[in-house]
């Protein structure tokens, strides 16, 4: 175990945006051990602030892969751009399939929305964020991420009815496990892909990797990496990949699986 790489939300990060105190401990001692930590989430750097109140500050891989951001500088280290004419092509695509969808765009410097995107009453929350069609806001930029929402369907059911009518134009997955919002990037732009390139930069092995995640988002990462544990509470996707099986995210399976692991190096 020479790099353990985490997910957040669902694997570490629960509804109320903490990190339990357990879970806290055991990145400390893999810290303190030599062990590399990373964490890989959908989140932009802008909603990290579960890591920020921990007092983190190295490296995460963010939207998916799209960006890699050093925590301790607040800055991007590398991003990979979706460019805005794929954008709006799959758009298209996508409301020719679902009239009632709606749009959004992580953009390097903005969070833009088209109208009906947010909730009721929670522009606000957004920061006052002004809704407009995304033709109009993009101004030819690239985003880091591309988010569609739709409503009376499942997360899974819109996943499976658009993901291949714009497979050549993005690599769509999805992340909220209870909400029909589908989460879209450059074609071959994953966690896994960007946390190889992470590790080998370290000068890590895939199989001196740990890799934790819950979703359908995590796929790729708990695939690729040599010891992948899916959470037990995760989607079946997520448990359909990983190697493994770490106890569920309300036991605090990450922590559990991290103080098994670090007992057995110092018994080496």
């Amino acid at each position: 175990m020479r790099l353990v790489a985490s997910d957040m939300d669902g694997t570490i990060v629960g509804h109320n945006g903490q990190i339990s105190d357990r879970t806290v401990r055991a990145f400390e001692a893999c810290l303190a051990a030599g062990v590399e930590v990373v964490f890989v989430t959908g989140r932009p750097p802008r909603w990290l602030d579960p890591l920020r109140q921990l007092g983190f500050t190295g490296t995460v891989i963010c939207s998916n892969g799209a960006l890699t951001y050093d925590l301790g500088e607040e800055k991007v280290l590398s991003a990979d751009l979706l460019d805005a004419e794929s954008i709006l092509k799959a758009q298209e695509i996508i409301r020719g399939l679902y009239p009632a969808a709606t749009f959004a765009a992580e953009t390097m410097d903005d969070f833009l929305i088209e109208p009906g995107f947010a909730p009721t009453g929670s522009i606000e929350l957004l920061g006052g964020l002004e809704p407009r069609p995304l033709n109009e806001t993009l101004n030819g930029n690239g985003a880091i991420k591309f988010l569609a929402r739709e409503v009376d369907i499942t997360a899974d059911e819109f996943l499976h009815g658009v993901a291949p009518a714009v497979e050549h134009l993005v690599a769509t997955t999805h992340s909220a496990p209870n909400m029909p919002l589908l989460e879209m990037s450059l074609p071959g732009i994953n966690k896994a892909a960007t946390l190889a390139k992470y590790a080998a930069g370290l000068g890590i092995e895939q199989e001196d990797v740990i890799a934790f995640g819950d979703m359908p988002n995590d796929v790729q990462m708990l695939g690729w990496a040599g010891h992948g544990y899916a959470m037990s509470s995760g989607h079946p996707e997520a448990l359909a990949a990983a190697n493994l099986r770490a106890p569920a995210f309300d036991d605090d399976g990450v922590a559990q699986v991290l103080e098994e692991r670090l007992t057995s190096l110092k018994s080496a």
